[in-house]
């Protein structure tokens, strides 16, 4: 089964924060930790993967924080999800000899690809301007 773990979640999340702030400014790492109720020690390990992939640029100081390394429309979910999660199969790493029969091969090929297509189909430009139209629904009675 393929499952998207809590970190992939997260990472997604943060990543469409900082795209719908993506004024080329750092936003810290205590303001994202608070925007989710995450502790800074959690969202920073996130980050720090990130960081690793090359999905975000983190500085440090007075104007520290985190921000996009490239502009939100360059990137895709399926880009945020594979570097938390890895490849995105829901047959896992293992392949099974005796599981295999042409048909079921076909069928797992094509599922894989199906889920790849659809997260590669998605920007994260997109993400964010959802959540942007999805605000001007929110009121307070």
């Amino acid at each position: 089964m393929l499952k998207i773990s809590t970190r992939g979640q997260y990472a997604l999340l943060i990543m469409t924060d900082l795209a719908e702030a993506d004024d080329g400014t750092f936003i810290p790492l205590k303001t994202l930790s608070h925007r989710r109720n995450l502790s800074v020690k959690y969202l920073e390990q996130i980050l720090i993967q990130l960081g690793k992939a090359g999905l975000v640029t983190g500085s440090r100081g007075t104007n520290g924080g985190y921000k996009l390394s490239r502009k939100a429309n360059e990137y895709t979910t399926g880009d945020i999800l594979r570097a938390m999660e890895g490849e995105l199969s829901p047959r896992g790493l293992s392949e099974n000899n005796h599981l295999d029969s042409e048909g079921n091969d076909f069928f797992w090929k094509e599922f894989t690809q199906n889920i790849n297509h659809f997260v590669d189909s998605i920007t994260l430009d997109e993400l964010a301007q959802k959540n942007r139209d999805f605000a001007g629904y929110e009121y307070c009675i």
